[in-house]
């Protein structure tokens, strides 16, 4: 650890005194003189606390993710039955896709409900993506646009936009609603008392991308998946439990164990309980060894993008969010993969808003597409027709650098030989 000289200066106050800047007279505007950008520390920092290189990096993952897997308790889930995939119900939706009810095994004695959309005109395999609801009754009658608010009609709008799309159930909501009541964890603690019900529904997500992989209009290695709410956290949990995920969005996910003044709703007594096991320890004041910084270290270097409000819960605890994320786009830098991390935070509080749905879709298509799809085009001098013409800046000297993905085009970025960054 670093010693650092800390320099500061004591002074007593009078009553009704007035502290000045020595440099500036009274009433006139500070003087402000050039620095170089401080180093910002955070209690985040421990994510990277003595890792200097990727293969530091590659046996901190390693440990975290064991961390992640015993706070889950992934050691609990029960064996993965035949997938048993039933089309139950069909309905073409304006003539664009085919929306199909449909159910399958998640369990030997438990089927999942899901709506799957399929796209009617589809050239080759499509991407696909797990869209997840909130913490909404009607589960999946919402994400595909039945009840509720349109903004979360996620099924819908992606189809739309030419994917292939799975929304189930939470395993609590819809047509798996318990008898006391929609997400009442109860009778799941009964069944399986060392489980948690986040292992449970980061599992059974799990299953829905093999139906997803199963289905001969799907491309199985182009699946994202995304959510808001309770299925921001999914998205989270499920993006980290699985690299078949290769993009995930979250928007108003996943309050962080600490600096949270709400931290035992993790662990409640009642109603939806995510952890039950850590709940002595929390109300004896002691946090869980991993935090949502490491999880979402976990999802590099897969794209993510996160979507938070700074006035969606407490101020201070969403601001910390904030410091989080950038000590995450840390480990993306590590990896290599800088261009696949990026956060969103508004003043919207918790809503899908217009600019979070065209971030979070843009994301997809940018990560899902092929680049053909998705990239710009100048318009041809004579008006006739469009043209691709690169894009060259004679301003700076430059060098190109190209990411890619199998036949994926990620990124081309510009930077010149001082670190500016233009665009193509």
């Amino acid at each position: 650890m670093r010693l650092r000289k800390i320099i500061f200066t004591i002074g007593i106050l009078l009553p009704g005194t007035t502290v000045l800047s020595a440099q500036s007279p009274a009433g006139s505007p500070p003087i402000r003189k050039r620095s170089n950008p401080p180093v910002i520390h955070s209690s985040w920092d421990d994510l990277l606390d003595g890792v200097k290189t990727p293969e530091d990096w590659q046996r901190r993952r390693k440990a975290i993710q064991q961390r992640f897997l015993e706070l889950i308790r992934d050691d609990q889930k029960p064996a993965k039955p035949p997938l048993e995939l039933k089309r139950l119900k069909a309905t073409v939706v304006d003539g664009i896709y085919t929306r199909w009810l449909v159910s399958y095994n998640v369990e030997k004695d438990e089927r999942a409900h899901a709506y799957l959309g399929i796209p009617l005109k589809l050239e080759g395999k499509a991407p696909a993506v797990v869209a997840l609801h909130g913490t909404y009754k009607a589960g999946k009658d919402q994400a595909a646009g039945l009840v509720d608010n349109p903004d979360k009609a996620y099924l819908d709008h992606l189809c739309r936009r030419g994917y292939v799309v799975i929304a189930p159930d939470h395993f609590v909501a819809g047509d798996r609603t318990p008898p006391e009541g929609a997400y009442h964890t109860k009778r799941f603690y009964r069944k399986h008392p060392h489980w948690t019900a986040v292992g449970k529904f980061t599992y059974e997500n799990a299953i829905a991308i093999d139906v997803l992989q199963s289905l001969p209009e799907v491309d199985p290695q182009r699946i994202g998946v995304m959510g808001h709410s309770l299925g921001g956290h999914s998205t989270i949990f499920l993006a980290a439990y699985d690299s078949r995920i290769k993009v995930a969005a979250c928007n108003c996910a996943a309050h962080s164990f600490r600096h949270n003044l709400k931290v035992e709703d993790w662990s409640r007594n009642r109603w939806y309980v995510y952890f039950k096991h850590i709940r002595p320890e929390l109300l004896a004041g002691k946090l869980p060894p991993i935090d949502m910084h490491e999880i979402m270290a976990l999802i590099a270097p897969r794209a993510f993008l996160d979507l938070s409000a700074l006035n969606d819960g407490n101020p201070l605890t969403q601001r910390q969010r904030v410091l989080m994320l950038m000590k995450v786009m840390d480990v993306y830098e590590l990896e290599k993969a800088p261009q696949n991390f990026a956060f969103f935070v508004h003043g919207r509080g918790h809503s899908v808003p217009n600019e979070s749905r065209a971030l979070i879709y843009g994301w997809l298509d940018t990560h899902l597409k092929p680049y053909n799809t998705i990239k710009t085009r100048l318009v041809a001098q004579n008006n006739s027709h469009p043209e691709t013409v690169p894009f060259h800046n004679t301003d700076y000297p430059m060098k190109t650098e190209s990411y890619f993905e199998g036949d994926q085009h990620r990124i081309n970025a510009i930077t010149d030989e001082n670190g500016g960054l233009g665009e193509e």
